[in-house]
C-alpha cells in the first residue's frame, strides 16, 4: 500500500509522514530529503543550482537511498545531518523548481516507494507523482503556525527570517504544490502530530 501525503513547507508533512510510517511499519519516502541530498550534492561538486540538465545528470549519477531509521545516503556516505544545515535550506528551492531535476527525482521516488509498503511525502505526490496511491492527504496550516513549527525545528534562527524563507517557498513551489482531486484535506494548525497520524490511520485501514 502506497500512502501520498503532500501540503506546503511547515503544514507538518514530513513529521507526520515518519510516524505514521513508524506506526505502520511502512518505509517512509520523505522527497524533501532526496531534494536536500541533491543540493547538497550539487553544493559538494560546485555544480551552478540554474543548470537544470547538470543538476538531472548528477541526481542520475548518484542516486539517492533512504533507511527505515530515517537516515538518507548518497554513494554509502550517511549525509542526514549534512542535509539540514541552512546553507541547504536557502538553495534547495532553486534546485528543485527544474523540470528536468524533478523527473528524474519523481523516477527515483517511484521506484521507492512502490518496492514495498510505503509512506511518502511532498507537494505533487498524489497527483503527479503516484496518482494510482491508495491514500492520499493533503495536509495544510494557517502562515503563523507553519512559521512556529520551522521555528520549532531550526532554534536561533529569526522568526523574522524563518517567515520570509516560508513565504520563498510557498511562492517557489506554488506551482508543485496542488492536492490532488480525490485528496483529503486535512487541516493540521489545531492538531497534535498524533492526532493527525491518528487520522490519516483510521483513512489507511478503511482502504485496506
Amino acid at each position: 500500500m502506497i500512502v501520498a501525503i503532500d501540503g506546503p513547507a511547515g503544514s507538518g508533512k514530513s513529521t507526520v509522514a515518519a510516524a505514521l510510517a513508524r506506526r505502520l511499519g511502512f518505509l517512509h519516502v520523505d522527497t524533501g530529503a532526496m531534494y536536500r541530498a541533491l543540493t547538497w550534492l550539487a553544493m559538494r561538486d560546485g555544480v551552478d543550482p540554474a543548470d537544470g540538465a547538470r543538476l538531472a545528470a548528477l541526481a542520475r549519477e548518484h542516486p539517492v537511498s533512504l533507511r527505515r531509521d530515517g537516515g538518507v545516503e548518497v554513494d554509502g556516505t550517511d549525509v542526514t545531518g549534512d542535509i539540514r544545515a541552512a546553507a541547504v535550506d536557502r538553495v534547495v528551492p532553486l534546485v528543485a523548481r527544474h523540470p528536468e531535476v524533478r523527473e528524474v527525482m519523481r523516477e527515483r521516488q517511484r521506484t521507492l516507494a512502490e518496492a514495498g509498503d510505503s509512506v511518502i511525502e511532498g507537494r505533487d505526490i498524489g497527483s503527479v507523482v503516484l496518482p494510482g496511491a491508495e491514500v492520499k492527504v493533503f495536509l495544510v496550516a494557517d502562515e503563523e503556525e507553519r512559521a512556529r513549527r520551522r521555528a520549532a525545528d531550526r532554534p536561533g534562527v529569526a522568526a523574522e527570517t524563518l517567515a520570509a524563507e516560508l513565504r520563498q517557498r510557498d511562492e517557489s513551489d506554488a506551482v508543485n504544490t496542488q492536492p490532488a482531486p480525490d485528496a483529503v484535506l486535512l487541516d493540521t494548525t489545531d492538531l497534535t502530530v498524533e492526532q493527525v497520524v491518528e487520522r490519516v490511520a483510521e483513512l489507511v485501514e478503511a482502504a485496506r
